[in-house]
């Protein structure tokens, strides 16, 4: 079940980010989408911590990424990075072209 959720988060949406609700990584995540100004429709934010299945999607995402950690961000169905990595991204303005890219922006 966890990983049909996952599956099909990263096919319909061009940004989707894992996260967890107390996450001050997560928080990182978010105010770095925020500054590119990604487009609400593209981006699908999940607070797994708010879930039943929150254990389970961490593991699949573990399997997918090589780390359980959030914030888990994918752009274009693939991963990219996690809370630093995505700030650090908007800071140098590789975030915005990759989105850009995917039509997220």
């Amino acid at each position: 079940m966890s990983k049909a959720f996952v599956d099909g988060l990263l096919q319909s949406h061009k940004v989707v980010v894992f996260s967890k609700s107390t996450c001050p990584y997560c928080v990182k995540a978010r105010a770095a989408l925020d500054s590119v100004s990604v487009n609400p429709a593209a981006l699908q934010w999940v607070e797994i911590d708010e879930r039943k299945d929150c254990s389970e999607i961490q593991d699949y995402l573990g399997s997918l990424t090589g780390a359980r950690s959030v914030p888990r961000v994918f752009i274009n169905g693939k991963f990219f990075g996690g809370g630093d990595d995505t700030a650090a991204a908007a800071k140098n303005g590789k975030l915005v072209n990759l989105l850009k890219e995917a039509g997220a922006v």
